[in-house]
């Protein structure tokens, strides 16, 4: 029954939610059209990862204080993570996406050189995911909705 009671636990569950469905309404007022991969995939605004170790600090920081030594490693383990999600990942996506340049190149040059038409094929084919980290704003804005959103949750609770 403790965990249905961690304010913390449920306010880092629900910024992860709310930030991958938000998705899904952002991406449709840039491209016009509706992406429901959205809500289970990596990048993109808001970061969901760094709404997640806000909300978790922020929920902390509501319950035990910011003097307690559970808000310092909150506080810790959300910075390396926004850290990664904005550098490590996001470079990871870059190389991703040359990547595939490369792979569509050998495509090309395969289907010249034996004139077999795969277009069929390698349409089919999964490509290597270049959305892997963040942009430094989606990782800013996913950190401000964890703020905000725990401080409501904890404003509608309590």
């Amino acid at each position: 029954m403790e965990l249905l009671m961690n304010f913390p636990l449920w306010a880092a569950l629900i910024a992860i939610g709310f930030a991958q469905f938000i998705k899904v309404p952002l991406q449709y007022l840039a491209t016009k059209r509706f992406d429901w991969s959205l809500l289970t995939s990596t990048g993109g605004m808001p970061s969901s990862h760094s709404g997640a170790v806000t909300a978790l600090a922020t929920g902390i920081a509501l319950e035990e204080g910011l003097g307690s030594p559970y808000f310092a490693i909150s506080a810790i383990f959300g910075i390396i993570v926004m850290f990664d999600a904005s550098g490590v990942r996001r470079h990871a996506g870059e190389q991703a996406t040359v990547l595939n340049r490369l792979v569509d190149d050998f495509y090309k040059l395969v289907e010249e050189v034996k004139t077999w038409p795969e277009k069929e094929e390698k349409e089919k084919q999964k490509e290597l995911k270049e959305l892997l980290g963040h942009q430094p704003i989606e990782v800013f804005f996913g950190g401000l909705t964890g703020i905000l959103l725990t401080l409501l949750l904890h404003a509608l609770i309590f």
